[in-house]
């Protein structure tokens, strides 16, 4: 997949603050404070930056984390994973790959049959409702 290549000015002028500091900066948000957090109708979600689809409701559970949880990607393709020792921690980061923009982590704590939480900031996400 080609990555989205723009300049931060560019970026800057595209999203809201909220989303540039979340998908440019790798920020997030407060937890039970995103728009998607206790949304589940059926649809997919889109990244915020560029358009990729990235996961789909049929994914998406309430972890009680205080982020959108999912327990897989909608492709194996649509999300990029790097080693994150931020913060004096170890995680996996997951950035959307169309254009490396910052989604949130994935943890090895989901539900069967994945096992795995895809814990994603709202802001970073645009729902496509079916």
């Amino acid at each position: 997949m080609t990555k989205i290549q723009k300049t931060q000015e560019q970026w800057r002028a595209e999203l809201t603050p909220e989303q540039y500091r979340i998908l440019r900066e790798k920020g997030t948000e407060r937890p039970f404070s995103g728009e998607y957090d206790h949304t589940f109708e059926p649809g997919k979600y889109h990244c915020a930056g560029c358009g990729a689809e990235l996961f789909v409701s049929d994914a998406k559970y309430d972890s009680g984390c205080g982020w959108p949880a999912f327990s897989a990607p909608a492709s194996e393709e649509a999300i990029d994973e790097d080693r994150d020792e931020s913060h004096f921690m170890v995680r996996t980061e997951v950035m959307c790959a169309g254009c490396g923009g910052h989604l949130g982590h994935v943890f090895p704590d989901g539900p069967h049959p994945t096992g795995l939480r895809y814990c994603i900031n709202s802001a970073a996400l645009k729902l496509e409702e079916e």
